[in-house]
């Protein structure tokens, strides 16, 4: 079989090289489509491949349909709204990710900008500390779970709401479950948001939520900036100074964020995965799990029915 490995982001050399020795060793070819510049050149690239590993690039229908032998397609990370799900489906091909292997990268960037936040950005001037502060975790997964581990670290209090996810599941970590998500972000002094970018989630984070919480309030948003209703949050942030939003996925009206000076920070590009070891591990799964399904059947991660 072919893999074609298409990252107009690549991964790390020693990542490469690891999907590479995993490919190779179960008896497939691996291709390398790195740092292209045109959706053409993926047109191209896919035309004769039987599996495609990726980053944040995107699967299409127009990529389906010019992949006239792809099998299985998978995202080396949590997050897939960057595979066109149903096209998938339509076109007999399986779609996975490859959740928890960016989990511990993610949440640790969480708190390098939450640190960089309540010190003022590092100003000079006096900041504030986490330890005794309330933390509101939205979305118990991986990640989560990964930044209340960390948060506990820091001494703060720490409080989670998932719907998907039983609250003696979430208490069982020695996390506080709240009861809706509204609770939680009236009861926290920061929020943490770890949802995925779907129907239900689009532009929920609005200002009667993030207007519900405490004086000095801070949202980091290392998941989707979808999720944000930016609009209303702008609108919210003119009217109360004391909020403060830091996140890694630059918002669509990151000019009009920028005006709220000491308040908004926000990373060039989408930073959570960005370490050397959560490329390679991602990578390597998603390898692995290529090669479960041509050896197995195996269907494991599949994100699409």
């Amino acid at each position: 079989m072919k893999v074609l490995v298409a990252t107009e982001k690549p991964f790390a050399a020693v990542a490469v090289e690891g999907i590479k020795n995993e490919v190779e060793a179960a008896g497939h070819e691996l291709v390398l489509l790195e740092k292209y510049t045109e959706k053409a050149q993926l047109l191209d690239a896919v035309k004769d491949v039987d599996a495609l590993i990726i980053r944040s690039d995107k699967v299409d229908a127009e990529v389906l349909d010019a992949a006239n032998q792809l099998k299985i397609v998978v995202r080396a990370g949590a997050g897939y709204d960057n595979i066109d799900l149903a096209a998938a489906t339509a076109h007999n091909v399986i779609a996975e990710n490859t959740p928890g292997q960016n989990a511990n990268a993610v949440a640790e960037l969480v708190f390098g900008m939450l640190v960089f936040g309540v010190r003022s950005f590092f100003n000079g001037k006096a900041g504030t500390e986490l330890l005794g502060k309330k933390l509101g975790i939205l979305a118990f997964g991986n990640v989560g779970r990964n930044v209340a581990r960390i948060a506990k670290g820091f001494g703060m209090e720490v409080y989670a709401y998932d719907a998907y996810c039983p609250k003696e599941v979430i208490e069982a970590a020695g996390v506080m479950a709240t009861d809706t998500q509204a609770e939680l972000f009236a009861e926290c002094d920061i929020i943490s948001l770890h949802i995925p970018a779907t129907a239900e989630t689009k532009q929920s984070i609005n200002a009667a939520l993030v207007g519900s919480m405490k004086k000095g309030a801070i949202i980091v948003n290392t998941a989707r900036k979808e999720v944000i209703n930016e609009p209303e949050l702008i609108q919210l942030m003119a009217e109360r100074t004391d909020i403060k939003y830091l996140t890694d996925i630059m918002p669509d009206a990151h000019d009009e964020f920028s005006k709220f000076e000491g308040r908004y920070f926000s990373t060039p590009k989408k930073m959570g995965a960005q370490t050397a070891e959560a490329n390679i591990n991602a990578g390597i799964a998603a390898a692995k799990q290529i090669n479960a399904y041509f050896a197995t059947g195996d269907t494991k991660y599949q994100v699409n029915k």
